[in-house]
């Protein structure tokens, strides 16, 4: 599995502010609200970055050795894919919000409601990429010791992640 590559993640959030520039321009011309997202949208964000962070705890505890409680090998991708995931999701909703903010800062000021609500889902979006990050660094094995012929390297893929863990 490739690592995350930051940018992509970076790609990912300026296509994210375009697009939310575009539509708050287009919506707001035809008369439609500010499409932002509501802050009981932060309810769901957070169980997933919680859910997440449990997840790659349990490999953090494996692949350090302070369990022996043999970590599932699909459990392990899937934690992998769910953080990186989470990075990808909260790039989008950030840079979203970024150009919905772009485009209301000129014309409401600070006092509204949707520049309230994008900054809110902007802060929340970051909380998700850093726990995202974070979890996918906690999914990678220790290196090995090359001098030592015991080392073994099945159980880890090409950059080193502990989804084949054995």
């Amino acid at each position: 599995m490739n690592s995350l590559r930051p940018l992509w993640v970076f790609t990912v959030l300026v296509i994210g502010v375009v697009a939310g520039y575009a539509l708050q321009i287009l919506a707001t011309t035809r008369g439609y609200p500010v499409p932002v997202l509501h802050w009981t949208s932060l309810v769901s964000m957070g169980a997933a970055c919680l859910i997440t962070l449990v997840m790659g705890i349990r490999i953090k505890l494996y692949t350090s050795g302070r369990t022996k409680k043999r970590v599932d090998p699909i459990a392990a991708a899937r934690t992998l894919v769910l953080a990186q995931a989470s990075v990808y999701a909260g790039s989008i909703i950030a840079g979203w919000h970024g150009g919905i903010l772009l485009g209301l800062l000129t014309a409401a000021g600070l006092g509204s409601e949707a520049v309230k609500s994008s900054l809110v889902m902007i802060g929340g979006a970051l909380v998700m990429v850093i726990v995202g990050w974070v979890v996918e660094q906690f999914c990678k094995l220790p290196p090995e010791d090359p001098s030592d012929p015991a080392a073994k390297t099945e159980g880890e893929d090409e950059e080193g992640y502990a989804a084949g863990t054995n």
